[in-house]
């Protein structure tokens, strides 16, 4: 477990609020994710979870509140968004691959577009983490040809390529196949391995208890819980996590 006392934090959230309308979808939201860090999000549906990590890089905009990534406050007029946005890389359910374009096109656009390096060197560090990936022989091949689980890790790759300071993960393995899930979680166990700073929105429990640092409940758009893997597993707290484990664990 990462010894947090030496390390600063890359991510703040301090009484961050959000609606829809009248909908309050998040309530004074207050969390610090450590450099190296890793932080797992559960909690049932429709609790926020999504909506949380979708605003730390103004996928959504906060109304009330302050979010800071490394110092940097993320700000509703996306006046910071580009430096956010190239330090935070995120993952999400569908993979939002370029169809049209092959997979080393899809990894090279962004290093080139927003960090201006030349297409040799993007092109370098796209093979670099496709092979970190395990799926370097599929570079020249389309997105459509690939399985979702090829995808997905394809998707990972792409987001390592800006060489972001923090990870986000939004339910990774939701829209895969069973057989496709433990390859997309074994890259993602390695990042963790290699020190990523990452949050991860999941309900993949196994991964939760072999990588967080901590575990994040939250429901009803309010965080609910915060422990060690091992005291959220055996001994959790409330009454809405002892239920949402029961149900999800089937004890």
């Amino acid at each position: 477990m990462l010894d947090t006392s030496a390390a600063r934090p890359l991510v703040e959230i301090t009484g961050m609020c959000k609606w829809y309308g009248e909908f309050s979808a998040l309530h004074d939201i207050n969390l610090s994710v450590m450099e190296g860090e890793k932080v797992v999000v559960c909690g049932p549906s429709g609790s926020g979870k999504s909506t949380m990590i979708r605003c730390i890089n103004q996928l959504e905009a906060h109304q009330k509140g302050k979010i800071l990534v490394d110092g940097t406050e993320v700000t509703p007029d996306m006046k910071n968004i580009e430096q956010i946005r190239r330090e935070v890389g995120m993952v999400f359910q569908s993979f939002n691959l370029f169809p049209h374009m092959t997979i080393l096109d899809n990894l090279i656009l962004g290093p080139m577009r927003n960090r201006g390096v030349s297409r040799k060197e993007a092109t370098d560090l796209a093979m670099h983490y496709l092979e970190r990936v395990q799926i370097a022989a599929q570079a020249a091949k389309y997105p459509p040809q690939l399985s979702g689980g090829q995808q997905q890790r394809v998707a990972i790759a792409r987001a390592l390529c800006m060489k972001p300071k923090v990870m986000l993960f939004d339910e990774p393995t939701s829209a895969l196949d069973p057989e496709m899930i433990a390859g997309v979680l074994d890259v993602m166990i390695e990042l963790a391995e290699d020190g990523m700073t990452m949050v991860v929105v999941t309900h993949e429990m196994g991964f939760a208890r072999k990588v967080a640092d901590r575990v994040v409940f939250m429901d009803e758009g309010e965080i609910i819980e915060v422990a060690h893997p091992e005291d959220f597993f055996s001994n959790p707290q409330s009454d809405r996590a002892q239920l949402f484990l029961s149900q999800l664990l089937g004890h």
